[in-house]
């Protein structure tokens, strides 16, 4: 099975903080990777733009050697490599004044999409925005892409809101979460909404309870100002996580349209009930090669590196349906999965011997992208009736060929539609304030009670107290498995 490429139109794609580790790791690999896959148009450009006093040359020779690092086998390609860096160019450019600006409007061509990326902190989103106006630099067929954390709180988010709609229509605004553009995270969408086998099921009328992991192996290295200001709530939980809920307990849209969609995320945020106390579960990871409070140097450190919290949804498919969300650092392995955990069969035939059973379905996000439903059969062998649970697994990597082993990255898919104009993957204005007023009284909450986090050791699973938050409702979490 070959995926069809599709050229996009001419694009000029301005990355603000063209030099940091965001545009170097991640951006341009991914514009590389596309500009390879032959979904470039003829004059399409890429301009970095940044403080550090770079000319084009050396800006040039900067992002080859973060291709040769991170843009994988397609990089050993000399003569698409070289042709892709005459398509870069720099301009040395200060957001909060107005040097740089006049250079940058010269190189900017018309009747083309335009895309400005504010790969830079929040605080200078608003200069950013106030510039670009300034200098005319907007045209019918302009986008600027934003980078989360978008704001701290509600309150912050408003204020960012209100600051980017000063300038530009929220037709404009692609507020990105890279989780979005995973290929698996997709067919979450694909999965329900494209096969009538799970869509009848898909209620509380079937579904037990549903568990979403995001589990990280890795510390905070290089984050440690940011993650103290903003823990694994504000981090992973008010963003990723809630993504992953929208898509998998939303309404089926009427159409597959940017705003069909994201209404139907919209509605599912906002049926969120309150979360109780008592089922909310932070953590710190300790250790004596690693812990939390080393990490930022701060020993008396309350911020969260582990957050496990029981969610509900307030609406006629939901209804009485638990979610179990988790996320953290320096886990004991590296995954993110959903788990679709059904009812027991209403009654059972078989007689006490042959225990009890239930599907489930298993949507594996990272890594080893894949599908997995555990069904029962009866065990082989003579004498009896011995049921047992058996899975059937589809990995994409298998069942989609040699080619497409190697899956585009979310930032390559996210960057495209960001040309395309395709919103469907992106945030969207209301979206984002939704999250954040469910999110705040949580914060709120147990800052008000004084909450301590629970230690747990680097490399387990999480605090226990987490597994006491399923075992008091008879479940338990799926295994964290690489």
């Amino acid at each position: 099975m070959v995926s069809r490429v599709i050229p996009v139109d001419p694009f000029d794609l301005v990355i603000f903080g063209g030099t940091g580790d965001l545009a170097q790791g991640k951006i341009l690999p991914a514009l590389f990777r596309r500009f390879c896959a032959g979904q470039w148009a003829e004059g399409a450009q890429v301009i970095g733009a940044a403080r550090t006093d770079y000319d084009r040359d050396k800006f040039r020779n900067l992002v080859r050697n973060s291709l040769e690092a991170h843009a994988g086998r397609h990089s050993l390609d000399t003569a698409a490599l070289n042709a892709f860096l005459q398509r870069v160019d720099y301009v040395t450019l200060d957001a909060v004044a107005d040097h740089g600006w006049a250079e940058l409007a010269r190189k900017l061509q018309p009747n083309r999409v335009r895309a400005f990326y504010f790969s830079v902190g929040p605080r200078l989103f608003g200069p950013l925005a106030e510039r670009i106006e300034a200098y005319d630099l907007t045209t019918p067929q302009t986008r600027i892409v934003v980078e989360k954390p978008f704001g701290h709180d509600l309150e912050s988010a408003r204020a960012l809101n209100a600051t980017l709609a000063a300038h530009f229509r929220e037709s404009q605004i692609y507020r990105i979460d890279h989780y979005l553009g995973k290929e698996t995270v997709q067919n979450l969408m694909a999965v329900r909404f494209g096969n009538m086998l799970f869509e009848p099921l898909w209620n509380s009328q079937y579904v037990d309870h549903i568990q979403i992991t995001v589990a990280e192996s890795v510390g905070i290295n290089g984050r440690e100002e940011y993650y103290e200001r903003a823990g694994a709530m504000r981090d992973m939980m008010q963003n990723h996580l809630m993504q992953l809920l929208c898509l998998i307990a939303m309404e089926p849209p009427a159409k597959f349209d940017p705003d069909a969609v994201r209404d139907e995320k919209l509605k599912v945020i906002r049926a969120l009930d309150p979360v109780k106390p008592h089922h909310i579960v932070r953590g710190q990871f300790e250790g004596e090669s690693s812990s939390y409070r080393k990490a930022v140097g701060n020993p008396r450190s309350t911020t969260e590196s582990y957050v496990a919290l029981r969610a509900h949804i307030s609406n006629w498919r939901w209804a009485g349906t638990p979610f179990y969300l988790r996320t953290g650092k320096r886990l004991v392995a590296r995954s993110s999965v959903i788990n679709v955990m059904f009812k027991d069969a209403p009654h059972s035939i078989f007689g006490a011997d042959a225990g009890r059973h239930a599907n489930a379905l298993s949507i594996r996000l990272q890594p080893n992208e894949g599908i997995t439903l555990k069904v029962t059969i009866k065990e082989p062998g003579q004498g009896g009736m011995r049921l047992v649970d058996v899975p059937l697994d589809m990995s994409f990597a298998e069942a989609l060929g040699a080619e497409n082993q190697d899956p585009p990255d979310a930032y390559e898919r996210l960057v495209m539609d960001v040309i395309r104009g395709n919103q469907t993957l992106f945030m969207r204005g209301d979206e984002v304030e939704a999250a954040w007023a469910w999110t705040d009284p949580i914060i709120a909450g147990w800052q008000a009670r004084g909450d301590v986090p629970k230690p747990y050791e680097s490399g387990s699973t999480g605090p226990g107290d987490a597994e006491l938050l399923m075992k008091r409702d008879g479940r338990r979490w799926q295994g964290i498995n690489p």
